[in-house]
């Protein structure tokens, strides 16, 4: 299971080779990863099918309790299969459309990551190792959204994604580890032991809220919707992927998880009912005034994951059985229709629903795919989308309070979604051909095999349910329950009322859809409140921290070092007077009399080549001065048994006073800019920092708290770490992790020059000229 999740990462580092290998064919090579999982994955239904479940851990961090463990049940079969199975169509489609782009290797490189880190989140038990991977699905999210970089709107949004996420995500770490303090484990598995331990804790309610403040950032949920369709800059397979399927499900992911931990509450109902509800209504209202079709769609995903938000809410059988149904049905109908809309825009140029029409004929394959999925998500049977759609209404009829008022929300926004259902997969294809930017032609099989899998599939599972109603849906809804749930599909259930409800909703939604410009044109009249929203929220606290950041890099960062050096020292002055003079009774370590002669030769010389430094009027003696002072620091080394470190001093020293000789020789002859005042100022806080240091390295002397380490160090050096050289064994083993973080900042500095250095502008900038 370890090598299934991990695997992605691996296939990723070697993508950009991949894609120099086998070029525009690299998308059907790297789809064999996620098909292979998904295979995998497969194997798992018949054991899960007879209520059992599957564990593997592994020690990661045992100090901390903390393991890479994983844990695969129903609900994370569910999402594995999704994110593997459209993951195998996502590669082949952005294969087909990235064809001939510079930058496909990197392109595999971060949706690779990004699969494995979803697939990470979905499986694993440990809830910090949950945590990790639920962060880098925001970091590679990132990346991708922002994948064309010279794009302003790119990078905008992409940096929007990033921040709406990433803060939810401090919150739900805040909130995981409050629920593992209460519950007394870091597992999933083992916590939902401890439900009703957790929901009488008195941590309960800060709990519950921390980690729906990571779970609705994730998943777009009013007010934090508005990052979803901003996210729409990146390329369409990207959209197809993370924002139908995988990422803004995620959120969902992590309610439907810990929903039989902390679910089941008033509280829980109310919060999730009300914001799901009006997620759901503000997603389809919004949608049916854009005109993009990437746009269209983003908002119905923001309205879905809203119902998929009530659902769990609601918290009944009916609920979660329609819960997990819908979640199939929206992934396969929405990533069916982002990838039709990015095959539009492939072959026409524009994704503008205005000038679209007649492709038909030009595009009968691609028609086919869109409009199976379109019917899907308007719920018309055979589809699955039917299905799906009866549960829903069937779930908030089943509400104690609030019954009619959220079966409206429930309505309504359907009756909306079969509007934009029409739009964006039936509109385009229908009336006269009309003139678009580029002239129309089917699309190569890689971009639509996807929707017509996904068409297919919604077809097959909706006319023959019992395919998956017993083998996934069951153990996917008993752990959303926390109990055993038993899970039958049925295309018809008769005249009921759900069917009456589904009727009115198609019927009036065919009767919008034919009045669609005026709808467009009535709900346009409200976007003036845009002003008053969200999103403009947001960019009013951007602007503001934006200002706040040039405001004080003017007043701090200024440019001259010499005020930084100053700022520094008077900082660390002022705090550490209070302290030494609050402590009160102070006694200085040191016994002069045990000082030899040639060790007051050295401290003099060195002071007086300090005094020389700062009193020469030539640069050169400046620098001579500079090296005496870090070679008598090198004798002390020598004369107190540390000759590794002097000889380090000396080779340091040798070098710098050779680097500066050969730069300041460079520079224009030696003058005195600065006046007598701040010159005087200058040294009165200088010798007040050197003065403070002083005194606090021979208070800390003469207090020791604790024995020293110095000989834990020199006696476990060679039985402990098999190394003689204790400064070495200090280094390599015993301060390993600090030694680790200074590689990683050498190695991040050396990157950050070999790229400065292949960006090339003098090219780019002979090519403007």
């Amino acid at each position: 299971m370890l090598v299934a999740v991990l695997s992605g990462f691996l296939v990723a580092l070697a993508a950009p080779w991949l894609t120099r290998w086998f070029g525009d064919r690299v998308g059907w090579v790297i789809a064999l990863l996620p098909l292979s999982i998904t295979i995998y994955l497969l194997t798992f239904i018949p054991d899960l099918a007879d209520g059992g479940s599957v564990r593997y851990s592994i020690e990661w961090i045992p100090a901390l309790n903390i393991n890479l463990s994983f844990h695969v049940d129903g609900l994370g079969l569910v999402f594995a299969l999704l994110i593997s199975g459209i993951g195998t169509l996502i590669m082949l489609y952005g294969g087909g459309y990235l064809q001939g782009h510079h930058q496909l290797g990197r392109f595999y490189l971060y949706i690779l990551m990004f699969m494995a880190s979803m697939l990470g989140v979905v499986l694993a038990d440990n809830i910090i190792t949950f945590f990790v991977f639920f962060e880098l699905t925001s970091l590679t999210s990132y990346l991708l959204i922002g994948f064309d970089h010279n794009a302003s709107k790119s990078r905008y949004s992409a940096r929007q994604a990033l921040l709406v996420t990433g803060i939810g995500g401090q919150f739900l770490l805040v909130g995981l580890i409050l629920l593992a303090i209460a519950g007394g484990g870091w597992e999933f598995s083992v916590l939902v032991d401890q439900a009703d331990v957790i929901q009488d804790h008195a941590l309960y309610v800060p709990i519950m809220f921390l980690i729906l403040g990571g779970a609705f950032t994730k998943s777009a949920q009013v007010p934090f919707h508005f990052w979803l369709p901003g996210a729409m800059a990146a390329p369409t397979p990207v959209s197809a992927y993370l924002h139908s399927a995988t990422m803004v499900k995620a959120g969902v992911y992590l309610m439907a998880r810990i929903n039989p931990t902390i679910g089941g509450t008033d509280l829980w109902q109310f919060v999730l009912v009300t914001f799901g509800a009006a997620t759901m209504l503000l997603g389809a209202y919004l949608a049916v005034q854009r005109t993009d079709l990437k746009q269209l769609l983003a908002y119905t995903t923001v309205s879905s994951l809203g119902t998929l938000t009530l659902l769990i809410g609601i918290g009944t059988d009916v609920a979660l059985k329609a819960a997990m149904v819908f979640l199939v049905v929206h992934s396969l109908y929405k990533g069916a229709l982002f990838m039709v809309a990015g095959t539009i825009d492939h072959e026409t140029g524009t994704r503008d629903i205005r000038v679209l029409g007649g492709l038909r004929k030009l595009m009968p394959i691609t028609s086919i795919g869109a409009a199976v999925a379109a019917l899907s998500m308007a719920g018309i049977p055979p589809l699955f989308g039917f299905i799906g759609k009866e549960l829903v209404y069937e779930a908030v009829l089943d509400l104690d309070t609030f019954a009619i008022i959220i079966a409206v929300v429930a309505v309504v926004s359907n009756i909306l979604m079969v509007v934009v259902a029409g739009i964006t997969g039936i509109q385009p294809f229908i009336g006269e051909e009309k003139e678009t930017p580029k002239h129309a032609h089917e699309a190569p099989a890689s971009l639509y095999i996807g929707p017509l899998v996904l068409g297919t599939l919604s077809l097959v599972v909706g006319a023959i349910p019992a395919l998956i109603d017993t083998s996934i849906m069951e153990p996917a809804v008993s752990a959303v329950a926390g109990q055993p749930v038993e899970v039958t599909l049925y295309i018809w259930h008769g005249v009921n009322a759900m069917l009456i409800m589904s009727i009115i909703t198609v019927a009036v939604g065919v009767v919008v859809f034919m009045g669609r410009q005026q709808l467009r044109s009535v709900t346009n009249q409200t976007n003036l409140l845009a002003a008053l929203g969200p999103e403009a929220i947001y960019a009013h606290l951007l602007a503001g921290l934006d200002w706040l950041s040039r405001t004080q890099t003017k007043i701090i960062q200024n440019g001259y070092l010499r005020f930084y050096f100053l700022t520094i020292i008077v900082v660390l002055v002022v705090s550490a007077i209070y302290p030494l003079m609050a402590y009160g009774n102070i006694q200085l370590a040191g016994d002069l009399s045990d000082v030899r002669i040639y060790e007051w030769v050295v401290v003099a010389i060195v002071l007086m080549s300090a005094i020389m430094a700062v009193r020469a009027q030539s640069r050169l003696a400046a620098v001579a001065a500079l090296g005496i002072v870090g070679y008598g620091v090198a004798t002390i080394y020598i004369l107190y048994g540390a000759p590794d470190l002097a000889m380090t001093q000396i080779l340091v020293e040798t070098l710098t006073v050779i680097l500066f000789v050969l730069v300041l020789y460079r520079l224009p002859q030696f003058a005195t800019l600065s006046e007598r005042g701040s010159r005087i100022r200058d040294a009165i806080i200088a010798g007040t920092g050197g003065l403070l240091m002083t005194l606090l390295v021979l208070v800390v002397s003469n207090e020791r708290f604790y024995d020293s380490i110095s000989q834990f160090h020199a006696e476990e050096s060679y039985p402990s770490a098999f190394g003689r050289n204790v400064v070495n064994v200090i280094l390599v083993d015993f301060r390993a992790i600090d030694t680790f973080g200074e590689i990683i900042v050498l190695a991040v500095a050396g990157i950050g020059v070999y790229a400065l250095l292949r960006l090339r502008l003098w090219e780019d900038r002979s090519e403007e000229k």
